[in-house]
Protein backbone atom coordinates (compact mmCIF):
# COMPACT_ATOMS: atom_id res chain seq x y z
CA UNK A 1 0.00 0.00 0.00
CA UNK A 2 1.04 3.06 -0.93
CA UNK A 3 1.45 6.16 1.23
CA UNK A 4 2.01 8.92 -1.25
CA UNK A 5 2.08 9.15 -5.22
CA UNK A 6 5.97 9.83 -5.58
CA UNK A 7 6.59 6.02 -4.48
CA UNK A 8 4.90 4.85 -7.60
CA UNK A 9 6.07 7.21 -10.05
CA UNK A 10 9.95 6.17 -8.13
CA UNK A 11 8.47 2.55 -9.01
CA UNK A 12 7.80 2.95 -12.78
CA UNK A 13 11.04 4.79 -13.32
CA UNK A 14 12.81 1.77 -11.59
CA UNK A 15 10.55 -0.56 -14.15
CA UNK A 16 10.63 1.29 -17.23
CA UNK A 17 14.12 3.21 -17.21
CA UNK A 18 15.10 4.18 -20.33
CA UNK A 19 11.97 3.73 -22.18
CA UNK A 20 10.44 6.63 -22.95
CA UNK A 21 7.72 8.35 -20.43
CA UNK A 22 6.75 11.79 -21.99
CA UNK A 23 7.07 13.23 -25.54
CA UNK A 24 7.09 16.69 -26.46
CA UNK A 25 6.96 18.62 -29.96
CA UNK A 26 10.27 20.46 -30.94
CA UNK A 27 8.81 23.13 -33.07
CA UNK A 28 12.29 24.06 -34.20
CA UNK A 29 12.95 20.58 -36.15
CA UNK A 30 8.81 19.75 -35.82
CA UNK A 31 9.87 16.72 -34.50
CA UNK A 32 8.67 14.28 -31.53
CA UNK A 33 11.16 14.18 -28.66
CA UNK A 34 11.24 11.60 -26.12
CA UNK A 35 12.05 11.92 -22.06
CA UNK A 36 12.90 8.56 -20.34
CA UNK A 37 11.65 7.63 -17.41
CA UNK A 38 14.96 7.54 -16.05
CA UNK A 39 15.20 11.12 -17.20
CA UNK A 40 11.62 12.19 -15.71
CA UNK A 41 12.77 11.43 -12.54
CA UNK A 42 16.02 12.79 -12.37
CA UNK A 43 13.75 15.93 -12.98
CA UNK A 44 11.57 15.77 -10.82
CA UNK A 45 13.98 15.46 -8.21
CA UNK A 46 15.92 18.41 -9.42
CA UNK A 47 13.31 20.42 -9.02
CA UNK A 48 12.50 19.02 -5.15
CA UNK A 49 15.76 19.81 -4.52
CA UNK A 50 16.22 23.11 -6.12
CA UNK A 51 13.38 24.22 -3.62
CA UNK A 52 14.65 22.50 -1.10
CA UNK A 53 17.74 24.77 -1.96
CA UNK A 54 16.04 27.90 -1.81
CA UNK A 55 15.00 27.31 1.71
CA UNK A 56 11.01 26.80 1.09
CA UNK A 57 9.73 25.02 3.89
CA UNK A 58 7.28 22.00 3.65
CA UNK A 59 3.78 23.20 3.22
CA UNK A 60 4.78 25.79 0.90
CA UNK A 61 2.28 26.59 -1.98
CA UNK A 62 3.93 26.86 -5.51
CA UNK A 63 2.74 28.05 -8.38
CA UNK A 64 2.78 26.63 -11.85
CA UNK A 65 1.07 29.07 -14.38
CA UNK A 66 1.66 27.64 -17.88
CA UNK A 67 -0.16 25.81 -20.92
CA UNK A 68 1.00 22.25 -20.74
CA UNK A 69 4.47 21.26 -21.31
CA UNK A 70 6.79 18.35 -19.82
CA UNK A 71 8.25 20.44 -17.68
CA UNK A 72 4.19 21.24 -16.14
CA UNK A 73 4.22 17.61 -14.66
CA UNK A 74 8.13 17.63 -13.46
CA UNK A 75 7.21 20.31 -11.73
CA UNK A 76 4.05 19.51 -10.33
CA UNK A 77 5.84 16.45 -9.43
CA UNK A 78 8.87 17.79 -8.21
CA UNK A 79 6.62 19.94 -5.72
CA UNK A 80 5.05 17.11 -4.33
CA UNK A 81 8.49 15.53 -3.63
CA UNK A 82 9.65 18.49 -1.60
CA UNK A 83 6.43 18.05 0.29
CA UNK A 84 5.03 21.18 -0.87
CA UNK A 85 2.02 22.01 -2.69
CA UNK A 86 1.51 23.17 -5.90
CA UNK A 87 -0.83 25.73 -7.23
CA UNK A 88 -2.10 25.78 -10.88
CA UNK A 89 -3.21 28.83 -12.76
CA UNK A 90 -5.10 28.29 -16.37
CA UNK A 91 -2.61 29.26 -18.94
CA UNK A 92 -5.05 31.82 -20.41
CA UNK A 93 -6.20 33.91 -17.09
CA UNK A 94 -5.17 37.26 -16.33
CA UNK A 95 -2.78 38.85 -13.98
CA UNK A 96 -5.57 40.05 -11.99
CA UNK A 97 -7.09 36.43 -11.50
CA UNK A 98 -3.27 34.83 -10.78
CA UNK A 99 -3.17 37.72 -8.12
CA UNK A 100 -6.17 36.77 -6.62
CA UNK A 101 -4.29 33.01 -6.29
CA UNK A 102 -0.92 34.31 -5.78
CA UNK A 103 -2.15 36.44 -2.76
CA UNK A 104 -4.83 34.05 -0.90
CA UNK A 105 -1.85 31.08 -1.29
CA UNK A 106 0.10 33.66 -0.27
CA UNK A 107 2.74 31.90 -3.28
CA UNK A 108 6.54 32.39 -3.21
CA UNK A 109 7.76 30.78 -6.40
CA UNK A 110 5.59 30.73 -9.30
CA UNK A 111 6.63 28.37 -12.24
CA UNK A 112 5.79 30.00 -15.61
CA UNK A 113 5.41 28.64 -19.36
CA UNK A 114 6.10 31.84 -22.32
CA UNK A 115 6.27 35.18 -22.76
CA UNK A 116 3.03 35.80 -21.88
CA UNK A 117 2.13 34.46 -18.48
CA UNK A 118 5.70 35.49 -17.74
CA UNK A 119 5.04 39.05 -18.12
CA UNK A 120 1.69 38.62 -16.02
CA UNK A 121 3.34 37.29 -13.32
CA UNK A 122 6.46 40.13 -13.56
CA UNK A 123 3.39 42.72 -12.82
CA UNK A 124 2.58 41.65 -9.92
CA UNK A 125 6.28 41.36 -8.36
CA UNK A 126 6.11 44.17 -5.58
CA UNK A 127 2.39 43.77 -5.65
CA UNK A 128 1.85 40.07 -4.32
CA UNK A 129 3.54 40.44 -0.32
CA UNK A 130 4.39 36.28 -0.49
CA UNK A 131 5.63 36.50 -4.10
CA UNK A 132 9.45 36.07 -4.71
CA UNK A 133 10.41 34.59 -7.45
CA UNK A 134 9.67 33.27 -11.12
CA UNK A 135 10.69 29.77 -13.10
CA UNK A 136 10.66 30.15 -16.66
CA UNK A 137 9.79 27.04 -18.93
CA UNK A 138 10.62 28.94 -21.96
CA UNK A 139 14.58 29.43 -22.68
CA UNK A 140 13.15 32.18 -25.31
CA UNK A 141 11.52 34.29 -22.82
CA UNK A 142 13.22 37.84 -22.33
CA UNK A 143 13.44 38.22 -18.58
CA UNK A 144 13.92 41.56 -19.04
CA UNK A 145 17.09 41.11 -16.65
CA UNK A 146 15.30 41.13 -13.15
CA UNK A 147 16.66 39.39 -10.57
CA UNK A 148 13.80 38.07 -9.33
CA UNK A 149 13.16 35.76 -12.94
CA UNK A 150 15.27 32.75 -13.21
CA UNK A 151 15.32 29.81 -16.30
CA UNK A 152 13.80 26.34 -15.08
CA UNK A 153 17.02 24.83 -16.46
CA UNK A 154 19.59 27.09 -14.34
CA UNK A 155 16.94 26.96 -11.48
CA UNK A 156 17.55 22.60 -11.13
CA UNK A 157 20.98 22.81 -11.79
CA UNK A 158 23.64 21.32 -9.89
CA UNK A 159 21.58 21.29 -6.50
CA UNK A 160 23.36 18.03 -4.84
CA UNK A 161 24.31 19.59 -1.39
CA UNK A 162 24.44 16.70 1.05
CA UNK A 163 22.37 18.56 3.02
CA UNK A 164 19.67 19.38 0.55
CA UNK A 165 19.84 15.08 -0.08
CA UNK A 166 19.36 14.80 3.51
CA UNK A 167 16.80 16.99 4.24
CA UNK A 168 14.77 15.40 0.92
CA UNK A 169 14.87 11.97 2.10
CA UNK A 170 13.72 12.95 5.71
CA UNK A 171 10.97 14.99 3.59
CA UNK A 172 9.92 12.07 1.70
CA UNK A 173 10.22 9.56 4.74
CA UNK A 174 7.62 11.92 6.62
CA UNK A 175 4.86 11.66 3.78
CA UNK A 176 1.35 10.82 4.82
CA UNK A 177 -1.88 9.89 2.71
CA UNK A 178 -3.37 13.23 4.73
CA UNK A 179 -0.40 15.25 2.87
CA UNK A 180 -1.98 17.92 0.84
CA UNK A 181 -0.73 18.02 -2.63
CA UNK A 182 -2.42 20.81 -4.22
CA UNK A 183 -4.73 23.29 -4.37
CA UNK A 184 -6.68 23.79 -7.40
CA UNK A 185 -8.93 26.85 -7.56
CA UNK A 186 -12.54 26.66 -9.39
CA UNK A 187 -13.04 28.84 -12.55
CA UNK A 188 -15.25 30.90 -11.09
CA UNK A 189 -18.78 30.34 -13.54
CA UNK A 190 -20.39 32.06 -10.22
CA UNK A 191 -19.08 34.44 -7.47
CA UNK A 192 -15.30 33.84 -6.17
CA UNK A 193 -13.20 31.53 -6.79
CA UNK A 194 -12.51 29.12 -4.18
CA UNK A 195 -9.07 26.63 -3.73
CA UNK A 196 -10.26 23.30 -3.42
CA UNK A 197 -7.91 20.81 -1.30
CA UNK A 198 -6.42 17.75 -2.58
CA UNK A 199 -4.03 15.33 -0.54
CA UNK A 200 -1.94 12.11 -1.14
CA UNK A 201 -5.09 10.16 -0.15
CA UNK A 202 -7.01 11.87 -3.01
CA UNK A 203 -4.49 10.96 -5.58
CA UNK A 204 -3.90 7.31 -4.66
CA UNK A 205 -7.43 6.59 -4.74
CA UNK A 206 -8.09 8.16 -7.87
CA UNK A 207 -5.43 5.45 -9.52
CA UNK A 208 -7.13 2.85 -7.54
CA UNK A 209 -10.54 3.36 -8.68
CA UNK A 210 -9.48 3.94 -12.26
CA UNK A 211 -7.23 1.26 -12.22
CA UNK A 212 -10.17 -1.22 -11.47
CA UNK A 213 -12.82 0.19 -13.73
CA UNK A 214 -10.52 0.94 -16.93
CA UNK A 215 -8.68 -2.01 -19.24
CA UNK A 216 -5.03 -0.48 -19.99
CA UNK A 217 -1.31 -1.41 -19.88
CA UNK A 218 2.09 0.27 -20.30
CA UNK A 219 1.42 0.03 -24.52
CA UNK A 220 -1.13 2.72 -24.19
CA UNK A 221 -0.37 6.10 -25.41
CA UNK A 222 -2.18 9.36 -24.05
CA UNK A 223 -2.23 12.47 -25.20
CA UNK A 224 -2.36 15.55 -22.84
CA UNK A 225 -4.14 18.62 -24.69
CA UNK A 226 -6.99 19.53 -22.23
CA UNK A 227 -5.45 22.20 -19.62
CA UNK A 228 -3.05 20.40 -16.88
CA UNK A 229 -4.59 22.92 -14.60
CA UNK A 230 -7.62 21.43 -14.38
CA UNK A 231 -8.48 18.29 -12.24
CA UNK A 232 -9.69 16.18 -15.46
CA UNK A 233 -6.52 16.03 -17.23
CA UNK A 234 -4.17 16.33 -14.51
CA UNK A 235 -5.31 13.40 -12.77
CA UNK A 236 -5.69 12.02 -15.65
CA UNK A 237 -1.58 12.42 -15.94
CA UNK A 238 -1.14 10.88 -13.14
CA UNK A 239 -2.98 7.80 -13.83
CA UNK A 240 -1.28 7.50 -17.02
CA UNK A 241 2.24 7.55 -15.54
CA UNK A 242 1.10 5.49 -12.64
CA UNK A 243 -0.01 2.87 -15.18
CA UNK A 244 3.14 3.22 -17.34
CA UNK A 245 1.83 4.53 -20.11
CA UNK A 246 3.17 7.12 -22.81
CA UNK A 247 2.11 10.55 -22.66
CA UNK A 248 2.41 12.97 -25.62
CA UNK A 249 2.32 16.95 -24.36
CA UNK A 250 0.64 19.38 -26.86
CA UNK A 251 0.95 22.94 -25.73
CA UNK A 252 -1.73 24.54 -28.07
CA UNK A 253 -5.11 23.02 -27.82
CA UNK A 254 -6.51 24.44 -30.95
CA UNK A 255 -3.78 22.04 -32.75
CA UNK A 256 -5.41 19.00 -31.49
CA UNK A 257 -6.68 17.78 -34.92
CA UNK A 258 -3.77 17.80 -36.58
CA UNK A 259 -1.47 16.33 -33.99
CA UNK A 260 -3.98 13.47 -33.25
CA UNK A 261 -3.41 12.03 -36.48
CA UNK A 262 0.61 12.07 -36.31
CA UNK A 263 0.64 10.46 -32.48
CA UNK A 264 -2.16 8.21 -33.22
CA UNK A 265 -2.69 7.74 -29.44
CA UNK A 266 -4.79 4.84 -27.81
CA UNK A 267 -6.43 6.52 -24.67
CA UNK A 268 -7.65 10.74 -25.27
CA UNK A 269 -9.36 12.67 -22.52
CA UNK A 270 -11.93 15.39 -23.91
CA UNK A 271 -14.67 17.70 -23.39
CA UNK A 272 -18.15 17.77 -24.89
CA UNK A 273 -17.17 20.72 -26.85
CA UNK A 274 -14.46 18.61 -28.86
CA UNK A 275 -16.92 16.16 -29.74
CA UNK A 276 -19.71 18.98 -30.32
CA UNK A 277 -17.62 20.54 -32.82
CA UNK A 278 -15.90 17.31 -34.78
CA UNK A 279 -19.73 16.21 -35.21
CA UNK A 280 -20.26 19.51 -36.65
CA UNK A 281 -17.16 19.48 -39.47
CA UNK A 282 -18.68 15.83 -40.27
CA UNK A 283 -21.90 17.19 -40.99
CA UNK A 284 -21.01 20.05 -42.89
CA UNK A 285 -18.68 17.71 -45.33
CA UNK A 286 -21.91 15.35 -45.64
CA UNK A 287 -23.97 18.29 -47.00
CA UNK A 288 -21.49 18.82 -49.68
CA UNK A 289 -22.20 14.77 -50.44
CA UNK A 290 -24.13 13.64 -53.29
CA UNK A 291 -27.15 11.57 -52.38
CA UNK A 292 -26.05 8.32 -53.03
CA UNK A 293 -22.76 8.73 -50.52
CA UNK A 294 -25.19 10.50 -47.47
CA UNK A 295 -27.44 6.99 -48.07
CA UNK A 296 -24.49 5.00 -47.96
CA UNK A 297 -22.93 7.30 -44.95
CA UNK A 298 -26.58 6.63 -42.80
CA UNK A 299 -26.69 2.77 -43.34
CA UNK A 300 -22.86 2.31 -42.13
CA UNK A 301 -23.73 4.74 -39.48
CA UNK A 302 -26.95 2.46 -38.52
CA UNK A 303 -24.63 -0.80 -38.56
CA UNK A 304 -22.23 0.39 -36.35
CA UNK A 305 -24.55 1.47 -34.02
CA UNK A 306 -25.92 -2.05 -33.72
CA UNK A 307 -23.13 -3.03 -33.41
CA UNK A 308 -22.58 -0.69 -30.64
CA UNK A 309 -25.20 -1.68 -28.71
CA UNK A 310 -24.10 -5.38 -29.25
CA UNK A 311 -21.24 -4.67 -27.29
CA UNK A 312 -22.88 -2.82 -24.99
CA UNK A 313 -25.77 -5.31 -23.81
CA UNK A 314 -22.96 -8.02 -24.75
CA UNK A 315 -25.03 -10.02 -26.89
CA UNK A 316 -23.61 -11.95 -29.46
CA UNK A 317 -23.07 -11.15 -33.15
CA UNK A 318 -24.36 -13.01 -35.88
CA UNK A 319 -22.01 -14.24 -38.44
CA UNK A 320 -24.10 -12.56 -41.01
CA UNK A 321 -24.16 -8.93 -39.76
CA UNK A 322 -20.31 -9.72 -38.92
CA UNK A 323 -19.80 -9.55 -42.30
CA UNK A 324 -22.39 -6.45 -42.94
CA UNK A 325 -20.27 -4.33 -40.54
CA UNK A 326 -16.85 -5.45 -42.25
CA UNK A 327 -18.46 -3.72 -45.46
CA UNK A 328 -19.56 -0.58 -43.55
CA UNK A 329 -16.18 -0.23 -41.59
CA UNK A 330 -14.22 -0.41 -44.97
CA UNK A 331 -16.60 1.66 -46.61
CA UNK A 332 -16.66 4.07 -44.22
CA UNK A 333 -16.85 3.60 -40.50
CA UNK A 334 -12.53 2.95 -40.57
CA UNK A 335 -12.20 6.27 -42.13
CA UNK A 336 -13.85 8.17 -39.30
CA UNK A 337 -11.71 6.44 -36.94
CA UNK A 338 -8.69 7.06 -39.17
CA UNK A 339 -9.49 11.19 -38.22
CA UNK A 340 -8.32 10.54 -34.67
CA UNK A 341 -5.38 8.75 -35.93
CA UNK A 342 -6.87 5.40 -36.19
CA UNK A 343 -5.82 3.45 -32.94
CA UNK A 344 -8.28 4.49 -30.17
CA UNK A 345 -9.59 2.49 -27.54
CA UNK A 346 -11.68 4.78 -26.07
CA UNK A 347 -11.92 8.25 -24.91
CA UNK A 348 -13.21 9.95 -21.28
CA UNK A 349 -15.18 12.87 -21.66
CA UNK A 350 -16.50 15.16 -18.97
CA UNK A 351 -17.14 18.70 -17.72
CA UNK A 352 -20.45 19.69 -19.48
CA UNK A 353 -23.22 17.48 -20.81
CA UNK A 354 -22.85 16.21 -23.75
CA UNK A 355 -26.01 15.18 -26.36
CA UNK A 356 -27.12 11.52 -26.60
CA UNK A 357 -27.21 12.03 -30.25
CA UNK A 358 -23.31 12.92 -30.63
CA UNK A 359 -22.52 9.73 -28.08
CA UNK A 360 -24.66 7.66 -30.54
CA UNK A 361 -22.86 8.83 -33.45
CA UNK A 362 -18.81 7.91 -32.30
CA UNK A 363 -20.11 4.80 -30.56
CA UNK A 364 -21.33 4.12 -34.14
CA UNK A 365 -17.92 5.25 -35.64
CA UNK A 366 -16.23 2.43 -33.27
CA UNK A 367 -14.79 5.77 -31.37
CA UNK A 368 -15.85 4.82 -27.80
CA UNK A 369 -16.71 8.23 -25.71
CA UNK A 370 -16.67 7.17 -21.83
CA UNK A 371 -18.74 10.10 -20.81
CA UNK A 372 -18.96 10.88 -17.37
CA UNK A 373 -19.12 13.10 -14.37
CA UNK A 374 -16.98 14.61 -11.54
CA UNK A 375 -15.80 18.01 -10.08
CA UNK A 376 -12.86 19.00 -8.62
CA UNK A 377 -14.16 18.64 -5.39
CA UNK A 378 -14.40 15.03 -6.16
CA UNK A 379 -11.13 14.44 -7.60
CA UNK A 380 -12.72 14.33 -10.72
CA UNK A 381 -14.77 11.27 -11.80
CA UNK A 382 -17.78 10.51 -9.61
CA UNK A 383 -19.17 8.24 -12.22
CA UNK A 384 -18.26 7.45 -15.99
CA UNK A 385 -19.97 4.46 -18.89
CA UNK A 386 -18.07 0.94 -18.54
CA UNK A 387 -17.40 -0.48 -21.58
CA UNK A 388 -20.63 -2.69 -21.21
CA UNK A 389 -23.82 -2.76 -19.30
CA UNK A 390 -24.37 0.92 -19.05
CA UNK A 391 -27.62 3.05 -19.39
CA UNK A 392 -27.53 5.29 -22.57
CA UNK A 393 -30.05 7.74 -20.44
CA UNK A 394 -27.46 8.16 -17.99
CA UNK A 395 -24.09 10.15 -16.90
CA UNK A 396 -22.94 6.72 -16.49
CA UNK A 397 -22.41 4.18 -13.43
CA UNK A 398 -20.69 5.03 -10.12
CA UNK A 399 -17.09 4.00 -9.72
CA UNK A 400 -15.49 1.83 -7.33
CA UNK A 401 -15.72 3.25 -3.82
CA UNK A 402 -18.12 6.05 -4.68
CA UNK A 403 -20.73 7.03 -2.86
CA UNK A 404 -23.42 9.20 -4.10
CA UNK A 405 -27.01 9.15 -2.58
CA UNK A 406 -29.67 12.09 -3.97
CA UNK A 407 -30.90 15.22 -1.15
CA UNK A 408 -32.64 17.75 -1.01
CA UNK A 409 -33.93 19.58 -4.30
CA UNK A 410 -32.48 16.48 -6.20
CA UNK A 411 -29.26 17.56 -4.99
CA UNK A 412 -26.26 15.18 -5.83
CA UNK A 413 -24.15 14.42 -2.65
CA UNK A 414 -20.75 12.23 -2.83
CA UNK A 415 -18.88 10.26 -0.11
CA UNK A 416 -15.30 8.16 -0.80
CA UNK A 417 -11.73 8.60 -0.72
CA UNK A 418 -11.74 11.54 -3.78
CA UNK A 419 -13.39 13.94 -1.98
CA UNK A 420 -12.06 17.08 -0.85
CA UNK A 421 -11.69 17.72 2.52
CA UNK A 422 -12.86 21.76 2.38
CA UNK A 423 -11.97 24.97 0.32
CA UNK A 424 -8.70 26.38 1.11
CA UNK A 425 -8.61 29.53 3.70
CA UNK A 426 -12.30 29.41 3.72
CA UNK A 427 -14.32 27.47 6.68
CA UNK A 428 -17.63 28.47 6.32
CA UNK A 429 -17.92 27.84 2.59
CA UNK A 430 -16.40 24.16 3.63
CA UNK A 431 -19.02 23.68 6.61
CA UNK A 432 -21.47 24.66 4.45
CA UNK A 433 -20.23 22.38 1.48
CA UNK A 434 -20.49 19.31 3.89
CA UNK A 435 -23.14 17.14 6.02
CA UNK A 436 -22.38 14.08 7.97
CA UNK A 437 -19.64 13.65 5.54
CA UNK A 438 -21.10 13.52 2.64
CA UNK A 439 -20.38 16.23 0.20
CA UNK A 440 -23.06 18.50 -1.87
CA UNK A 441 -22.04 18.76 -5.13
CA UNK A 442 -24.34 21.33 -6.31
CA UNK A 443 -25.70 19.31 -9.16
CA UNK A 444 -29.42 17.78 -9.35
CA UNK A 445 -29.62 14.51 -10.65
CA UNK A 446 -31.29 11.01 -9.76
CA UNK A 447 -30.20 7.30 -9.35
CA UNK A 448 -31.20 4.41 -11.71
CA UNK A 449 -31.09 1.10 -10.00
CA UNK A 450 -28.98 2.90 -7.41
CA UNK A 451 -25.61 2.55 -9.90
CA UNK A 452 -26.74 4.93 -12.84
CA UNK A 453 -26.07 8.24 -12.46
CA UNK A 454 -28.18 10.89 -14.26
CA UNK A 455 -27.24 14.64 -13.89
CA UNK A 456 -29.56 17.64 -14.56
CA UNK A 457 -27.88 20.23 -14.02
CA UNK A 458 -26.35 22.98 -12.07
CA UNK A 459 -29.15 23.63 -8.85
CA UNK A 460 -28.20 27.12 -9.31
CA UNK A 461 -28.50 27.48 -13.05
CA UNK A 462 -32.35 25.52 -12.89
CA UNK A 463 -34.65 28.44 -14.20
CA UNK A 464 -38.27 28.81 -12.34
CA UNK A 465 -40.48 31.27 -14.28
CA UNK A 466 -42.81 33.86 -12.85
CA UNK A 467 -45.56 31.38 -13.00
CA UNK A 468 -43.63 29.15 -11.22
CA UNK A 469 -42.22 26.29 -13.73
CA UNK A 470 -38.87 24.93 -13.30
CA UNK A 471 -36.63 24.40 -16.28
CA UNK A 472 -33.38 22.97 -16.57
CA UNK A 473 -31.51 25.03 -19.11
CA UNK A 474 -28.35 22.67 -20.18
CA UNK A 475 -31.21 20.11 -20.93
CA UNK A 476 -32.89 22.94 -23.69
CA UNK A 477 -29.24 24.20 -24.82
CA UNK A 478 -28.33 20.73 -25.45
CA UNK A 479 -31.28 19.92 -27.43
CA UNK A 480 -31.27 23.18 -29.80
CA UNK A 481 -27.96 22.24 -30.16
CA UNK A 482 -28.65 19.13 -31.47
CA UNK A 483 -28.97 21.84 -35.32
CA UNK A 484 -24.93 22.41 -36.21
CA UNK A 485 -26.34 25.94 -37.05
CA UNK A 486 -26.31 26.56 -33.34
CA UNK A 487 -22.73 27.33 -31.91
CA UNK A 488 -23.42 28.10 -28.94
CA UNK A 489 -26.59 28.84 -26.94
CA UNK A 490 -27.15 30.70 -23.69
CA UNK A 491 -31.18 30.26 -21.98
CA UNK A 492 -32.75 32.96 -19.78
CA UNK A 493 -35.90 33.27 -18.11
CA UNK A 494 -35.33 32.85 -14.25
CA UNK A 495 -38.08 34.94 -12.98
CA UNK A 496 -39.44 36.10 -16.00
CA UNK A 497 -42.61 35.11 -18.14
CA UNK A 498 -41.02 32.67 -20.73
CA UNK A 499 -37.73 31.57 -21.69
CA UNK A 500 -35.19 33.66 -24.03
CA UNK A 501 -31.98 33.03 -25.13
CA UNK A 502 -28.95 34.44 -26.79
CA UNK A 503 -27.95 32.62 -29.49
CA UNK A 504 -24.31 32.35 -30.96
CA UNK A 505 -24.49 31.11 -34.91
CA UNK A 506 -22.29 28.71 -36.41
CA UNK A 507 -20.79 31.43 -38.92
CA UNK A 508 -19.05 28.72 -40.84
CA UNK A 509 -22.21 27.19 -41.97
CA UNK A 510 -24.29 30.45 -42.05
CA UNK A 511 -22.24 32.24 -43.94
CA UNK A 512 -22.17 29.38 -46.41
CA UNK A 513 -26.35 29.34 -46.23
CA UNK A 514 -26.16 33.13 -46.97
CA UNK A 515 -24.43 32.96 -49.91
CA UNK A 516 -26.55 29.93 -51.71
CA UNK A 517 -29.54 32.04 -50.70
CA UNK A 518 -28.22 34.89 -52.59
CA UNK A 519 -27.94 37.32 -49.03
CA UNK A 520 -25.23 39.49 -48.71
CA UNK A 521 -24.23 41.31 -45.91
CA UNK A 522 -20.85 43.88 -45.40
CA UNK A 523 -20.76 41.85 -41.33
CA UNK A 524 -21.67 39.43 -38.96
CA UNK A 525 -23.23 41.75 -37.60
CA UNK A 526 -25.86 43.05 -40.25
CA UNK A 527 -25.73 39.02 -41.48
CA UNK A 528 -27.27 38.22 -38.02
CA UNK A 529 -30.01 40.74 -38.51
CA UNK A 530 -31.14 39.91 -41.93
CA UNK A 531 -34.79 39.33 -42.30
CA UNK A 532 -34.14 35.66 -43.70
CA UNK A 533 -31.44 35.04 -40.87
CA UNK A 534 -33.96 35.24 -38.40
CA UNK A 535 -36.38 33.02 -39.68
CA UNK A 536 -34.77 30.65 -40.62
CA UNK A 537 -33.28 30.33 -36.86
CA UNK A 538 -37.24 30.79 -36.13
CA UNK A 539 -38.12 28.20 -38.14
CA UNK A 540 -35.27 25.88 -36.98
CA UNK A 541 -36.45 26.60 -33.06
CA UNK A 542 -40.18 25.60 -34.30
CA UNK A 543 -39.13 22.23 -35.26
CA UNK A 544 -36.50 21.69 -32.54
CA UNK A 545 -39.06 22.56 -29.77
CA UNK A 546 -42.24 20.83 -30.87
CA UNK A 547 -42.28 18.05 -28.29
CA UNK A 548 -41.71 19.91 -25.56
CA UNK A 549 -44.10 21.20 -23.35
CA UNK A 550 -45.20 25.35 -24.18
CA UNK A 551 -43.44 26.99 -20.80
CA UNK A 552 -40.50 24.89 -21.69
CA UNK A 553 -39.93 26.71 -25.48
CA UNK A 554 -37.81 29.76 -26.20
CA UNK A 555 -39.79 32.41 -27.12
CA UNK A 556 -37.93 34.83 -28.40
CA UNK A 557 -34.03 35.17 -29.19
CA UNK A 558 -31.32 37.56 -30.12
CA UNK A 559 -28.67 36.08 -32.76
CA UNK A 560 -25.26 37.50 -31.63
CA UNK A 561 -22.64 38.46 -33.79
CA UNK A 562 -19.86 37.42 -31.32
CA UNK A 563 -18.10 34.05 -30.65
CA UNK A 564 -17.35 33.23 -26.94
CA UNK A 565 -13.78 32.26 -25.92
CA UNK A 566 -12.10 31.75 -22.96
CA UNK A 567 -9.73 34.76 -24.04
CA UNK A 568 -12.70 37.38 -23.69
CA UNK A 569 -13.95 35.84 -20.50
CA UNK A 570 -17.28 34.50 -21.26
CA UNK A 571 -16.22 30.71 -21.16
CA UNK A 572 -14.06 28.47 -18.72
CA UNK A 573 -11.30 26.96 -19.98
CA UNK A 574 -13.10 23.87 -19.94
CA UNK A 575 -15.53 26.01 -22.13
CA UNK A 576 -18.23 26.13 -19.79
CA UNK A 577 -20.39 29.58 -20.70
CA UNK A 578 -20.22 31.41 -17.52
CA UNK A 579 -23.43 32.67 -17.33
CA UNK A 580 -22.78 35.20 -14.73
CA UNK A 581 -20.32 37.30 -16.85
CA UNK A 582 -22.67 36.65 -19.93
CA UNK A 583 -25.64 38.35 -18.07
CA UNK A 584 -23.52 41.52 -17.27
CA UNK A 585 -22.20 41.19 -20.61
CA UNK A 586 -25.54 40.91 -22.64
CA UNK A 587 -27.81 42.77 -19.98
CA UNK A 588 -29.17 45.45 -22.42
CA UNK A 589 -29.92 42.67 -24.91
CA UNK A 590 -31.83 40.66 -22.45
CA UNK A 591 -34.08 43.40 -21.09
CA UNK A 592 -34.96 43.90 -24.48
CA UNK A 593 -36.51 40.70 -24.43
CA UNK A 594 -38.59 41.07 -21.79
CA UNK A 595 -39.59 44.89 -22.05
CA UNK A 596 -43.29 44.02 -22.57
CA UNK A 597 -43.15 42.77 -19.01
CA UNK A 598 -42.40 45.96 -17.34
Amino acid sequence: MYQDYISIIKEQAQRYKNRNALYFKNLSSNTWEGISWTKLLQNIEQVARALVADNLPENSTIGIFSQNMPEWTMSDLGIMLSRCISVPIYASESSAYAKYIIDEAEISHVFVGEQIQYDKVLLLMGKCPSLKKIIVYDPAVDLHEREESVYFSDFIRNKKDENITAELKRRQKNMLPDDIATIIYTSGTTGEPKGVILDQQNILNTVQIHDERLNVSHKDVSMCFLPLSHVFERFWTYFVLAKGMTNYFLKNPKDIIHTIREVKPTIMCAVPRFFEKTYEAAMALLETSKPIEKKIFYWALNIGYIRSEQKRLHQKQPLWFHLKYLFANFIVLKKGRDVFGGRIRFMPCAGAPLSDHIIKFFHSAGIFIMYGYGLTETSATVCCYPYQGFDRTSTGSLMPGVQVKIGENDEILVKGNGVTRGYYKKPKVTTESFSDGWFHTGDAGRLIDGIHLVVFDRIKDIIKTSSGKYIAPQKLELLVKNDPFFEQIAVIGNEKKYISAIIFPSFSLLEKYAEEQGIRTSSRKELVNHPLIRKLYEEKLHHLQLELAHFERIKKFVLSSDELSVETGEMTPTLKIKRKVLAEKYKEVIDSMYKEEN
